[in-house]
């Protein structure tokens, strides 16, 4: 196998042993194509945050990510990339390679978990950038931003084609819309994924963590506090139902979770409510636990409107509903895969001490059609993720970049 260089230097790559890979990545380093790359990265380092605080700076709630995609296509129109928007929303930029019929997928998602009207403005605090979402994924699209203008300012050329896509509906409900039609777009082309979420570079991804989200809602006639006390009240089933459910034993392993994250109901203080709804994020390392999980949370919400329908007055009814939010599929990285002997040994030669992890990520849907895909960050330290306290620091930013491109070069090679 071999990687197409600018500068018509052939870089021979036979198998991808750990070994092999690491010889490799030190002579595709001293290439002087790739050293004006990184070269380029490390002198712009201040250009790349202030592109970061730009996009964050621009709302992107879940399904209402098209501004901040519209301002990400400009920064690819600027990197020589093919750009186009596709039908849900993903922004994509390709760079052809010489054998198009192979593609590596670089995406980093364009939403955050804040509602509209959250102020994502950045505030610097020292070295701090402090803002919702400037970690996650500020970081990951600013170092997408970075590698798609490395890659031009370089003049590397690929043999695989390489897309750079901003995705949409990675985050709460979105199900992971964006990636799935990414993977669906280029599956019979597609030979690997990664996915950059977030900013450290201590860790990768090479498992998705499976999860199912699901909105219960509890229905009933309604009513006057007063005159018509004693009905039952969708509320208080909800409330009985999560107080159960949240009594249930989960184990440690395999890891097992779950949280209510929203609930609603209800039009006035002086109203029994005629609905209420509650939203539940389940998540395993097993998907017996999930099925597990999923069939309790049904059991203990409709114990919670049987009992209320049971200690109030009358003949009138509640009824509970179920109704799936999205499910986040599970897979792994295969040992013997290019990708993993790719990073590893990137790693290697950076000194990156990083450890394997399994999270919920754009990787999960990749890896559970059996294409290798990872998850790393863009570089830098970040912290209060999915907060309003967030806050990121561009310590390190430069090896993460460095980490991303070099795998990059390594992946996208001619077919054999």
């Amino acid at each position: 196998m071999k990687l197409f260089l600018a500068s018509g230097i052939l870089l021979a790559m036979a198998t991808l042993s750990l070994r092999a890979s690491e010889i490799n990545v030190a002579a595709l380093a001293r290439d002087p194509n790739v050293a004006r790359s990184t070269d380029w990265l490390a002198h712009n380092l201040p250009w790349i945050t202030e592109q970061q605080i730009h996009l964050n700076e621009i709302p992107a709630p879940e399904f209402s990510e098209a501004e901040r995609g519209a301002a990400l296509r400009k920064l690819f129109d600027a990197c020589a990339l093919k750009t186009h928007v596709d039908a849900i929303g993903n922004v994509i930029g390709e760079r052809i390679g010489s054998h198009p019929d192979d593609v590596i997928l670089l995406a980093a998602h364009l939403d955050t978990v804040f509602p509209a009207g959250t102020d994502v403005r950045v505030k610097r605090n020292g070295s701090r950038l402090e803002a919702p979402g400037i970690a996650d994924n500020g970081a990951g699209l600013a170092a997408l931003v970075a590698i798609s203008r490395a890659l031009e300012e370089g003049h590397i050329r690929t043999g695989m084609t390489v897309i750079f896509a901003g995705d949409v509906g990675e985050e709460g409900e979105g199900n992971l819309r964006g990636i799935r039609a990414l993977v669906e777009t280029y599956k019979t082309r597609l030979r690997a994924v990664i996915a950059i979420d977030g900013a450290a570079i201590d860790y990768i991804t090479t498992q998705g963590l499976a999860s199912r989200r699901i909105e219960a809602v509890v229905t009933g006639p309604g009513g006057h506090s007063w005159s018509d006390f004693g009905a039952p009240n969708p509320i208080t089933a909800i409330s009985r139902g999560i107080v159960k459910f949240s009594a249930i034993s989960v184990p440690d392993s395999p890891r097992t979770s779950f949280n209510f994250g929203i609930i609603e109901g209800g039009t006035s203080v002086n109203s029994i409510p005629n609905r209420a709804a509650v939203k539940v994020d389940l998540r395993s390392e097993d998907d017996a636990q999930l099925v597990r999980l999923e069939a309790a949370l049904r059991d203990a919400i409709q114990t919670g409107a049987n009992e209320e329908m049971g200690a109030q007055r009358g003949a009138n009814q509640l009824e509970a509903t179920f109704r799936s939010l999205g499910v986040r599929p599970s897979g792994k990285l295969a040992e013997n895969s290019d990708l993993l002997a790719a990073i590893t040994s990137v790693d290697a030669f950076l000194g990156n001490s990083s450890r394997r992890e399994r999270s919920s990520t754009d990787a999960n849907v990749p890896l559970s059609l059996g294409i290798p895909a990872i998850a790393i960050g863009g570089g830098g330290l970040g912290g209060g993720s999915h907060s309003l306290d967030e806050w990121y620091e561009s310590t390190d930013r430069f090896v993460g970049l460095k980490r991303i491109l070099l795998t990059t070069l390594l992946i996208a090679r001619t077919a054999s």
